[in-house]
């Protein structure tokens, strides 16, 4: 085994520039001629998959998260009855007349907004931007967002969350603000440069602008939700949920 280990590094040392080794991770010596003892396997001892197939692991684990939702749903309807109020009676009106949760939202945008601004051309925006966002050449590859062009890209961030902050201010539109300024902080922390960065701030260094685009609406939509819930009462006016 030996002298034919020596032949053949001889032989290819000759020719092309390899090495026989005895090895059982091809990842690690690629370019080399790997003997297979049985002690070893010739298998690759990890492997890096850019793509999943949609079947089955796709459907799988789909199907695993409905179950699981649809197990706590109906666990969640046997526990608990759902808040629903009586008839409606056109001649009593509740005052506020309240949109359901998923509209409460929109509905307090048409608090701050006018009805044409609130109503259509915010709701149309943010879905185009939802459905193109994805598709910007700096996420074909979903990147993060401060890899290239760093300092072309934060003149281009900051000016736009300064724009939306400002416009937010003079509309009086706080609940809005916040979630801005929050994720504004987020994009310049992950945008600054460090020797010693931790885990964190090299997880947020990898975040596509889908994300950070995206996690600014979860943000916003939830919080005005939550107000038009809890904070609003009659007429529409701000009231705190433990007050009468």
């Amino acid at each position: 085994m030996v002298a034919c280990l020596r032949e053949t590094t001889k032989l290819m040392s000759e020719s092309k520039p390899f090495i026989a080794t005895v090895e059982s991770d091809s990842r690690k010596a690629p370019t080399r001629v790997a003997f297979i003892t049985r002690r070893t396997s010739p298998h690759v001892k990890a492997a890096d998959e850019s793509h999943l197939l949609t079947w089955p692991e796709g459907i799988y684990k789909a199907a695993t998260a409905i179950l699981a939702v649809s197990i706590a749903l109906v666990w969640m309807s046997l526990l608990w009855d759902a808040p629903l109020e009586g008839l409606a009676d056109p001649m009593q009106t509740p005052n506020p007349a309240k949109a359901p949760w998923y509209f409460l939202g929109l509905q307090e945008l048409l608090h701050y907004f006018p009805p044409v601004v609130g109503g259509v051309l915010i709701p149309t925006m943010v879905v185009i931007a939802l459905v193109v966002i994805p598709y910007f050449n700096v996420n074909v590859k979903a990147e993060g967002l401060w890899v290239r062009n760093r300092r072309k890209r934060l003149w281009i961030a900051g000016s736009a969350l300064l724009a939306l902050i400002v416009l937010l201010m003079v509309f009086e539109v706080y609940a809005v603000v916040v979630p801005t300024v929050l994720i504004g902080t987020g994009m310049l922390l992950a945008a600054r440069q460090t020797q010693t960065a931790g885990r964190f701030r090299a997880w947020l260094s990898g975040r596509p602008l889908s994300f950070w685009i995206m996690t600014w609406f979860l943000f916003a939509s939830s919080l005005l939700t939550i107000i038009g819930t809890f904070f609003r009462g009659a007429g529409w006016a701000w009231v705190w949920p433990w007050s009468e």
